[in-house]
């Protein structure tokens, strides 16, 4: 019997497998679903892994514009380009890039600034502290302003400005759960009219 494309859209909707990947499960079980469905957990293809090591390749490039003065794009990605066409993960994007927007990050996680951007901010913090404060005190408020710096230049600990008690990447976070797959900033670009580079 053959594989329809009905089969496999059946399948991707059962696993969050790509369309390909489907077609392939069908065909090497001869129609079968369920050893179609051990196929793919087997090659490692079906939603069942660790989502935050899983590649995000679909995804789609998302836009917004404020009052013709700041323009934003954004990748965001996803596993499957179903999710990708979701009209909640295109929200999310469109959020986002809002998000970047409004608060004009320098880069998406803290893990992306540079260690002498850090040291540089840390050399600023010590001299701000006045008075003769004993070094574990020094560290503490270091930390805590480091902290703040992050805060304000990375978008993933940035609060969501639609709802200020969580932050980006908690929003991130929630949707991973709710589509069952990886959810990825993987680049922006903010432009503001005026802006030098």
């Amino acid at each position: 019997m053959g594989i329809t494309a009905r089969d496999v859209k059946e399948l991707r909707e059962k696993t969050g497998a790509g369309m390909m990947e489907c077609k392939k499960a069908l065909e090497a079980s001869g129609g079968d679903f369920n050893k179609a469905i051990e196929y793919l957990r087997q090659k490692g293809i079906a939603a069942a892994q660790k989502k935050a090591s899983r590649l995000a390749r679909e995804g789609i490039v998302s836009s917004y514009i404020h009052m013709d003065k700041i323009g934003v794009l954004v990748e965001l990605n996803c596993e499957t380009d179903f999710v990708a066409r979701n009209e909640e993960f295109r929200q999310l994007a469109k959020d986002i890039a809002m998000q970047i927007a409004a608060s004009n990050p320098q880069y998406i996680k803290r893990e992306d600034v540079p260690e002498e951007v850090i040291n540089k901010e840390k050399e600023i913090y010590r001299a701000q502290i006045t008075g003769n404060k004993p070094p574990q005190v020094m560290e503490k408020i270091i930390q805590g302003k480091l902290e703040k710096f992050f805060e304000e230049m990375c978008l993933l600990d940035q609060p969501f400005i639609k709802e200020p008690e969580k932050k980006v990447k908690d929003l991130i976070t929630e949707k991973v759960a709710k589509f069952g797959e990886n959810i990825i900033v993987r680049r922006f670009v903010r432009f503001q009219v005026g802006q030098s580079e």
